[in-house]
This record gives structure tokens, sequence and C-alpha cells, in this order.
């Protein structure tokens, strides 16, 4: 766990310490959300979706002939009539 105290600076400013930073995987840029609960800031990071698909842990396998076989099932299935 890292912990730092910071200081409100000019114009509400609140600049997160490098360690914090750092011990979030965090880069210029991007974003994350702030929710206040009572005295409480809870901050969550809101990852870039195409970042993640090149960058991020893979967890499932699928080749381009399931794929290919999956899309014509969706597309039959969309495109049949009702009885």
């Amino acid at each position: 766990m890292v912990t730092e105290t910071v200081r409100i600076g000019r114009k509400s400013a609140l600049y997160l310490p490098r360690n914090i930073v750092r011990a979030l995987g965090l880069e210029e840029g991007e974003k994350v959300q702030l929710t206040v609960d009572g005295d409480t800031i809870k901050m969550e990071i809101i990852r870039d979706p195409l970042k993640l698909a090149l960058e991020g842990r893979k967890f499932a396998k699928i080749n381009p002939d399931e794929v290919e076989a999956i899309s014509l099932e969706e597309q039959t299935r969309h495109t049949e009539s009702p009885p």
C-alpha cells in the first residue's frame, strides 16, 4: 500500500505524487473518475479500451475461422423471418 499526503494547489488543483502515479501505472493523459462519499474521495482509473486491447492481459483465444462461424450464425439468426 502506498500512502501520501498532498496539498490542494492553485485553482483547486490536486497533483498526484510520482510514487502514487507509478504504483497505479498511470501515464499523462489518462483519465480517472473521482467519487465523493462523505469525507472520502475514491479514484478509479478509466483505462483506454484500445490500449487494453493492444497491451492488456489476454484471457481468451479465438481463431479467425471461429470468428467467421459465429458471425455467420448471428447473421442467419438475425435475418431469418419470424414464423
